[in-house]
């Protein structure tokens, strides 16, 4: 098992529509802008209603509240009116077609992930270039024939269904499989009968943020909420999650029900069961209440107990995340007294702990069990360090990675011989390496080539920055070889900044199109992630949140400074929490950037808990409707409501798609009618709302038409004119 201390944000909100990118143009009412690199646009004038509410005597108007009536006709309009703006400015871009081109030959090459194991056999995903899902295979032993197991582009007839949740069952009997539809976070479970290679009657509905964990090779645990009102499914607000215990063959109705809360609503609760299948765990959190850490318990099925003991049974901000339990005792994950992390073991006969990895200078990324040993990530100023432990925490050795880069992986089976793991950088193609956990020796088990890239044609540098409080942040620059420091640069500056996560050196394919044409990419490391371990994280959060964009701005105020770049010449760039980012500090800075691409971005911070699950982002924002310190502070940065007419902003591209059922497309949708009113420039503020896809892309060509559309508008608006 691999577990981490602290989840990954459990991201959700909404859409729905069945709106064409290219529906016709209703211009009855419409307003200009000026000529935004290319001719004037001429935007739908968004009409803007009374709607006032009141946050602790504050009066704050909402004009727009009727964009998050997404079933509503008039709203799927509005959808169709802005797509025919987009599209027409977007046409206009002379090299956008031979950029796409561009970017499906860079991305055309095969990409397959690390094998999983069963006894003497082994499963592992590929997708051979361009496919829209990757198909997964099995094979006997790792010299095998691989043979199709299970091929998610069959799921729909257009590649936007994807696979969801994958859980090998024990004896490797069984997959459970997730079905996503059009990128929603839903997934509808199923099994796969291995050795036919054909699904069972089985199926599973309402699952989100989580799969199913396997008890033998008769079901599985597994936690879905209720039905949701038909046609509200994509943003109504998710609430009552249950964990159930599914026996295969059965129907679904027939599940036996293991655990609830329905006094707390908006708890989430999940059950997994220990490699050994002695112990059945369960984890409980409770983010809506502001709250980041969790209770855990457990119950002893070889002793066929019923009831959960807890281990921790108060929910406050310290994580425990059960990694293993050896001869009947617990190793646990956890950040209670060590903000960095550290691994201890929790005896439930005594209740008594003790350290088994200590907390570090450096934070503890992951810790994890196979072979008999514990592997444990560390990152050192952002980039990993792996070692492997004894499972009483004597160190073993280091596992010596290639440079500084993001490795990844190292989980197995307590009878595995050996692991896998990957690694990767900005100029460094995704490797998986074996770990042979005998002679403690790692070699490279398969390595990728990607058409065209050539990795000494490219620098990646690390710099300490300073942000306005004094505090030392983080980035790395990716640039080519050659770049002159003149201030002429185009450059993208990209950041996240929240729910603990961290923004590793990582590779992509599709930022080549960006490097071989002369762009900078920098990647910040602001405060509100996980680089430097919980006190970071929490540094970033509710009514300390300005302190992450203060960071970005002196990213920013950097890059110009050492003549990287210049105001001109600097985009920025932010998905989801880095959405609200790049719009909150757009607001605050207009003048310091040329460019702007916002993604499905948080931008009410107001409202944003009232759609699907949303309210479990209040544990880093805080909440507008339950405490009025915090109210303050989110209406002091909140992206729609800090837009001011007469101001010139910059070029600003927003995108959302209309089945993202984690960040609501209504913040999208708001924010873009807002900023259209208010521009006073001749920069464009325009919207793309794809069909059929999520938070993230769907499909490979939802991917690469999205990337092609955003960097044209980038390449565009900074003035770049592509050569291949």
């Amino acid at each position: 098992m691999f577990r981490r201390s602290r989840s990954a944000a459990v991201y959700a909100a909404f859409a729905i529509f069945a709106v064409s990118l290219t529906a016709p143009f209703n211009a009855a009412h419409a307003q200009k802008s000026g000529n935004g690199g290319g001719g004037s646009l001429t935007y739908p004038v968004t009409k803007k209603g009374d709607v006032v509410d009141d946050y602790f005597g504050t009066k704050v108007p909402d004009p727009y509240r009727w964009l998050e009536n997404n079933d509503s006709p008039e709203v799927a309009q509005w959808v169709q009116d802005e797509n025919k703006v987009t599209f027409e400015y977007l046409d206009r871009i002379p090299y956008r077609k031979a950029l796409f081109d561009r970017l499906s030959k860079l991305y055309n090459y095969p990409k397959i992930g690390a094998p999983t194991r069963r006894g003497e056999w082994f499963v592992f995903s590929k997708n051979d270039g361009l496919q829209n899902q990757s198909i997964y295979y099995i094979q006997k032993g790792l010299d095998g024939t691989p043979v199709e197991l299970l091929d998610p582009n069959k799921f729909s007839t257009d590649g936007t269904s994807r696979l969801g949740a994958f859980s090998w069952s024990p004896k490797g009997k069984y997959v459970l499989y997730g079905v996503s539809k059009g990128g929603s976070d839903w997934n509808d479970l199923y099994v796969l009968d291995v050795a036919t290679k054909k699904p069972l009657e089985d199926h599973i509905e309402w699952v989100k943020n989580g799969g199913g964990s396997w008890m033998g090779e008769d079901g599985f645990f597994y936690s879905r909420y209720p039905e949701p009102e038909k046609g509200r499914e994509l943003y109504t607000k998710n609430e009552n999650q249950k964990v159930y215990y599914h026996k295969l063959g059965t129907p679904q109705s027939a599940d036996t029900l293991v655990y609830e809360d329905a006094a707390n609503p908006q708890r989430f609760q999940s059950v997994f069961v220990t490699e050994d299948e002695r112990f059945a765990i369960l984890d409980v959190s409770e983010r809506g209440k502001g709250k980041n850490g969790n209770a855990v318990y457990f119950k002893d099925l070889s002793k066929g107990e019923t009831i959960f003991t807890p281990i921790v049974s108060d929910i406050t901000n310290d994580s425990f995340g059960v990694i293993d339990d050896v001869d009947g005792k617990f190793l646990i994950n956890t950040d209670h007294g060590a903000p960095n992390g550290k691994v201890v073991l929790y005896d439930p006969a005594t209740k008594s702990w003790s350290d088994i990895l200590p907390e570090q200078p450096e934070p503890l990324e992951n810790a994890g069990t196979a072979g008999g040993k514990l592997f444990a990530t560390y990152l050192k100023d952002v980039t990993s360090r792996a070692y492997v432990y004894s499972l009483d925490g004597k160190l073993e050795n280091e596992v010596k990675l290639p440079g500084l880069g993001t490795a990844g992986g190292f989980g197995g089976r307590n009878d595995d011989k050996f692991v896998f793991y990957s690694y990767s950088s900005f100029n460094s193609p995704p490797t998986i390496y074996k770990y042979d956990i005998g002679s403690r020796q790692s070699s490279v088990f398969r390595k990728v080539d990607i058409p065209g890239f050539n990795a000494n044609d490219y620098e990646v540098k690390q710099v300490f920055y300073p942000s306005k409080d004094g505090t030392k942040v983080p980035m790395f620059i990716t640039y080519k070889k050659g770049l002159k420091l003149d201030g002429n640069n185009p450059t993208i500056l990209y950041g996240y900044g929240g729910f603990n996560i961290t923004t590793n050196p990582n590779f992509s394919a599709l930022r080549v199109a960006l490097l071989e044409q002369g762009v900078v990419y920098a990647s910040a490391n602001m405060r509100g992630g996980g680089e430097y371990g919980e006190k970071w994280h929490m540094a970033g959060t509710k009514l300390q949140k300005q302190n992450v964009f203060d960071d970005f701005i002196a990213a920013a105020e950097y890059l110009i400074r050492e003549k990287y770049t210049s105001s001109q010449k600097l985009a920025i760039d932010g998905a989801s929490n880095g959405g609200l980012l790049v719009g909150a500090v757009a607001n605050q800075r207009p003048e310091l950037f040329r460019a702007v691409h916002q993604h499905a971005g948080v931008m009410d911070m107001l409202r944003y808990q009232y759609f699907t699950i949303g309210w479990n982002w209040a544990a880093d924002y805080g909440r507008s409707d339950a405490n009025e310190a915090e109210f303050k502070a989110l209406y002091a940065y909140s992206p729609v409501h800090n837009i001011k007419a007469g101001t010139k902003y910059p070029a600003i591209l927003v995108t959302t798609a209309d089945h993202d059922d984690r960040v609501v497309p209504a913040h999208s949708f708001k924010y873009a009618a807002a900023l259209q009113a208010a521009q006073a420039g001749d920069n464009p503020v325009i919207i793309r709302i794809d069909t059929n896809s999520g938070h993230g892309a769907s499909s490979t060509t939802k991917q690469l038409e999205q990337t092609a559309d955003i960097d044209s508008f980038l390449f565009y608006n900074l003035g770049v004119t592509p050569k291949w």
